[in-house]
Order: structure tokens, then sequence, then C-alpha cells
């Protein structure tokens, strides 16, 4: 390529190079870089607009160990597939070449960021889920319930069965039938949350939630929680005595008190910052143990971050450098 030219990769090309056990493989690099104090990764800005009901939000990073950087914009609009059918969730990526600012690439970020939420999921059960996990609940059936599965099969010796619950039983049938046909783990269609919740090993929440939703009754000692779906102001899906209960792990502490499971039990007070035992960067370098028990309960609370966009898509970048794709940009 000229020294000039921009490199674009779109969709298709990022579909095509990503898989998800180099997806774990990247994140958890970058999660073990954050760990040690070695990213630069400004908290994540966000921008609502109140009138469409969505914001978008700008995400900058830099890996120093990796000598990566860029800069992800992603624009979250729940509303999109029910009055517009397109994604709730849509980006674009831009690397810089650390050594100069010049732009290197631009790609379609919106698959790369459902893999990367997927791997982060698959990096934390790697060290919080009890090592004979394996019946699994899933509550939401969209894409990001796809990509924790995903990893999940990855990451875990071997999958018994999935329960799966979504508001829209249509949708949890056809979630059912993709996965068992990609993955080949059998996926059961829960009644009612109730029964997707109960007595699972691992239980993964991709709601856009403002409230409650999983009771602390229905879970057991042992389980270990990867709640995706709280990633704005606001937004929770536990209840906060199962936080009171657990081992809370976060992706970043600062951006996990603003957005993330957290925030609205911190705000009222219902939980304290002391409460919350981690980074996931921290158990990834080995800072301090994951799970130490059978018995307790863990919490992976993501927000998503800046450093597992960049990462990913350096591994794209790459990738499709070597196979010769994308398209040159003057």
């Amino acid at each position: 390529m000229k020294d000039a030219g921009i490199l674009f990769i779109d969709d298709e090309i990022v579909r095509e190079i990503l898989s998800m056990k180099e997806t774990i493989k990247v994140v958890e690099e970058a999660f073990r870089e954050k760990g040690i104090g070695k990213v630069i990764m400004p908290s994540k800005l966000y921008v609502t607009i109140d009138r469409f009901k969505g914001d978008f939000r700008v995400m900058p990073a830099y890996l120093k160990a990796s000598n990566i950087a860029g800069v992800k914009i992603v624009s979250v609009y729940p509303n999109n597939p029910k009055l517009h059918g397109l994604p709730t969730v849509m980006a674009i990526v831009e690397l810089l070449d650390p050594e100069t600012g010049r732009p290197l690439c631009i790609m379609d970020g919106t698959w790369l960021t459902a893999m990367r939420t997927g791997a982060a999921g698959g990096v934390a059960v790697k060290y919080l889920a009890r090592v004979d996990s394996n019946i699994i609940g899933i509550v939401g059936a969209g894409v990001q319930a796809r990509t924790q599965l995903k990893a999940l099969n990855v990451v875990l010796k071997d999958i018994d069965f999935v329960k799966v619950y979504d508001i829209i039983r249509a949708k949890s049938r056809k979630y059912a039938k993709d996965m068992e046909e990609s993955l080949g783990v059998e996926v059961r269609v829960a009644e009612n949350l109730e029964e997707a919740v109960r007595g699972v090993d691992i239980l993964v929440t991709t709601t856009p939630s403002t409230k409650p939703i999983i009771r602390d009754e229905w879970i057991d000692e042992g389980v270990h929680i990867n709640a995706i779906g709280a990633d704005a102001p606001g937004k929770q899906e536990l209840d906060p005595v199962i936080l009171k209960r657990a081992k809370i792990v976060v992706d970043d502490l600062e951006q996990a008190c603003h957005s993330g499971e957290v925030n609205v039990p911190l705000s009222k007070g219902i939980i304290s910052k002391e409460d919350i035992y981690a980074e996931l960067g921290e158990l990834v370098a080995g800072l301090k143990p994951g799970r130490t028990s059978n018995e307790e309960i863990t919490v992976f609370d993501s927000t998503g971050l800046a450093i597992q966009d960049i990462a990913t898509a350096w591994l794209v970048y790459r990738e499709a450098i070597k196979r010769g794709l994308g398209r040159e940009l003057n």
C-alpha cells in the first residue's frame, strides 16, 4: 500500500476474518495490559440524543505494550430494529499509526463490537466461573446473546444445554434453532424468565433494561453471571441484593460506576465502591485471584472498553493486509 493510503475494511471482510477463538486471545491480552497499567484509555464519551432515544459514544485507546492505537465511534439506538430495520448497535473504527498519528485504516465496527463483547464474556468465564459449569442461561436473544454463547462454547470444556428467554418468543425460537445449527449445542426455549435463570451454572443477561429483572431468589450459590446489558447510566438487570451476595468484577472501575450494572445501586447507596472486588485485567494479569470457591457467586459487569475494540480491529487489519483484502482510499 502507498504511505498516503487508508485501508477500508467492510463488514463482510470483518466477518470473514474474525473467529471467536482469536478474538478471545487478543481481548484477553488487552485486559492483561490494562491490568499492568500499560494502556491509555480515556473514559467513554456519551452524546445522548433524547429526541430519537439513542446515543453515540466515542472510545479512544492506546495499548503501550502492543503499540496499537485507534478510536471507535458507536451508536446505540434500541428502537432501530422496530422502526427502521437497522441494527441497535452500529460502529466505525479508525486505526492510527502510534508513531506518526497517520490514519491507517477505517473499518466497519458493528460485528467487531459484538464479537469483542462476547470475547470479554468468555474471558470472564475463564477466570470466574466454576470449571464444571455446563448449564447456561441466556436472557435476551439478540446479537449479543449469540456472540456470548459463541465465546462460552470456546472456553468451556462442555455445555450440557442452554436455556434462552426473550420477551419476544419468536426471537427465542430462532435463537435456539440458529445456535443449535451453528454450534451443535442443545438450546431450550424457556417458558418464562424464572425458568431461564433457575438451576444454571452461568447466567448471561443481554437486555437494555432500566430496572432489575433477575430476582435474587433465583440465583443459587456457585453461579457466575455475565451482566452485559447495562452499558449506560440508568441501566440495570440484576436485583441489587445479588450484588451484595457476589464477588463483583468490572471491566473498568470508573466506567462501570458511571454506566455499568453497578451504577444504579451505587447511586442509591445500596453498594459502595469497596464492594467491587477487582477489574478483570487484574485477574488476567495475576494480581488478584478469580473464583476461589465453588460456593461463591461471581458477577462480571461488562460496559465495553475501547481496548477491546482496538485490539480486535488491529487483528482484523493485520490479517486483511496479509490476505490482500480491503480497498485502499486515497
